[in-house]
């Protein structure tokens, strides 16, 4: 596909219809805020254009999008602040930036042909977090009459459902009428109540994953090649217990991964290699007691663990049963809940994870697998002209990050995967895992 060009037509910043009461000035950020970087968490939602009796005007679409993201930002005052080091949000109402843009093709261009490394184009704010802005919305119109309305959150003061959390809440502000506006869910500001900030410097410094020569793609999973294969690895398993369930979708499709990974970059030193699995999961529900689902923040963390193949005699289905057991455990709840009672003593286990075996990580003896799940989750959301057609993320230049989410249609699951290069070539070469796919490849 050609390369897209997106010409910035406007810039104005949005703020706050409502100033911030002077006791919410500071916004404290938590002990997990201050680990995680200061980088965006980026969606675009891709409208089609409406019928010819149905369209909107653009200059009606901006009017109605930036009033209501003002009252938006009312309730979600810390977005319209200023970030302070890694220390609080100075909640100064100085407001967010709104982009106009316009494209040079068609909607459905995009749609057919996602390129992932052009979907950057789609957001306001550079990735890498370089500014001290903790939100930006860009609306781009397209030469057909789609539309795509684009936003980054940075991840120093929300995670992924944080994120999804705010546009659900903005776009019900532009569809209800006033009565259901009272019933909507405010956020809730806790995460620095239950995760108490810390002295940083007494931690050390993180461990700096390569970046270099990576490569993103998105493939489709068939989710009912998926169902098949749950059941029959289920089925194999029986007689060595006979009670077990079936491995959830995230565990058999993380399993699969990791499994058709290994066997495709298998080589003169992949003997050397060990894996890790990681997870990124919601602590919401993992609180004792459980917090609210609208409370906004940092409230999920990754748990690694190593993964141990050492009985797997290079076998692909021994490998991937070993897989599906360890996926299990990392994410069985007593691991997560004595994980959550630690991160509240301010001891993260994955950053120790990382620190102790930076070298090994640094020279590519250790790989890990870093999953984080968007499935179930509201992504596709009505702004008062129709579900899109596709909602993107972009995934963040982050090696072996493994990101899903599920298809608009809800028979397929989207797999964002980064690796290095030469791992990417190999791994969707893989006949196996190839043969889980719905059509086409997309790559950037």
């Amino acid at each position: 596909m050609k390369i897209i060009e997106v010409e910035i037509v406007s810039t104005s910043t949005v703020k706050p219809s409502s100033p911030t009461p002077s006791h919410l000035r500071f916004h404290q950020l938590s002990f997990i805020d201050q680990l995680c970087g200061h980088t965006y968490n980026p969606s675009v939602l891709f409208y089609p254009p409406k019928p010819e009796n149905e369209k909107i005007s653009v200059v009606e679409i901006s009017k109605t999008l930036k009033q209501s993201l003002s009252g938006v930002l009312s309730w979600y005052y810390p977005l319209a602040g200023r970030l302070k080091d890694n220390s609080f949000v100075d909640c100064n109402d100085e407001g967010i930036p709104y982009v106009e843009a316009r494209v040079n093709c068609n909607i459905s261009d995009i749609i057919q042909n996602s390129i992932l490394h052009q979907l950057h184009k789609f957001v306001p704010l550079d990735l890498s977090g370089k500014v001290d802005l903790l939100l930006g919305v860009q609306l781009s119109i397209f030469n057909c009459g789609g539309i795509a309305i684009g936003s980054c959150i940075s991840h120093k003061i929300g995670d992924g459902l944080s994120a999804l959390m705010f546009t659900k809440f903005w776009a019900a502000m532009v569809r209800v009428d006033e009565d259901g506006k009272s019933k909507m869910l405010m956020p809730h500001f806790v995460s620095s109540t239950v995760f108490p900030p810390r002295n940083m410097s007494l931690l050390g410094q993180g461990v700096d994953i390569p970046t270099k020569n990576l490569v993103s793609r998105r493939f489709v999973i068939d989710c009912s090649k998926l169902e098949a294969y749950r059941e029959k690895y289920a089925e194999s398993q029986k007689l060595e217990n006979p009670q077990m369930r079936l491995p959830s979708r995230l565990e058999a499709l993380s399993a699969l991964i990791c499994s058709r990974f290994i066997a495709a970059t298998k080589g003169p030193n992949a003997e050397k290699r060990r894996y890790a699995i990681a997870h990124a999961f919601n602590l919401r529900p993992r609180m004792d007691p459980p917090l609210l689902e609208n409370s906004f923040g940092n409230i999920s963390r990754t748990i690694i663990q190593h993964l141990d193949l050492t009985s797997c005699c290079g076998d692909d289905s021994t490998t991937y049963s070993h897989i599906v057991k360890q996926m299990r455990d990392l994410m069985s709840r007593g691991k997560q809940q004595e994980f959550v009672k630690n991160l509240q003593k301010g001891i993260d286990q994955t950053s120790n994870f990382f620190k102790e075996h930076a070298e090994e990580f640094a020279n590519g003896e250790l790989v890990s697998f870093n999953f984080t799940s968007l499935c179930r989750f509201p992504l596709y959301e009505d702004f008062g002209w129709g579900k899109p057609s596709w909602v993107s993320t972009n995934p963040l230049p982050y090696k072996n990050l493994i990101v899903f989410a599920d298809n608009e249609s809800g028979d397929g699951i989207q797999a964002y995967i980064v690796f290095e290069e030469q791992d990417m070539a190999r791994f969707e070469s893989d006949k196996e895992f190839r043969s889980f796919l719905s059509p086409p490849i997309e790559s950037n």
